[in-house]
C-alpha cells in the first residue's frame, strides 16, 4: 500500500487503546503486514508494532492515516525513527 499525496497524515500521531480490546491510531502511514496474531504499521514517529491475539484490521483509511484494530492486544512497541528534543530528550541523552 502506498500512501496518498499529500495527505497530513505524517503530521501528527495518536494511539488510543480501551479495555486491550480496541486500538485506534491516526497518522499511520502504511501498513507493512498483518495478521491475527501481529500488525506492523509505519507512523511519524517509527515502526510500530502491536501483538496479541485475534487481530483485526476493522478500519482502514491510509488516505486520512487512521487505522482501528480489534482483538486482544498485549504488546505495542516503536522502533526506528524518532523525534529527538524537548526537555526528556536532553536528559536521557
Amino acid at each position: 500500500m502506498q500512501k496518498a499525496c499529500g495527505t497530513t497524515a505524517e503530521q501528527s500521531h495518536s494511539v488510543t487503546l480501551t479495555d486491550r480490546k480496541r486500538l485506534s491510531l491516526t497518522g499511520v502511514q502504511d501498513v507493512d503486514c498483518f495478521n491475527e496474531q501481529i500488525v506492523v504499521l509505519r507512523t511519524p514517529l517509527g515502526t510500530l508494532t502491536v501483538a496479541g491475539a485475534g487481530l483485526n484490521i476493522s478500519q482502514l483509511s491510509l488516505e486520512n492515516g487512521r487505522v482501528e484494530i480489534d482483538g486482544e492486544v498485549d504488546a505495542m512497541e516503536y522502533t526506528g525513527a524518532k523525534k529527538s528534543g524537548g526537555l526528556w530528550g536532553r536528559l536521557f541523552r
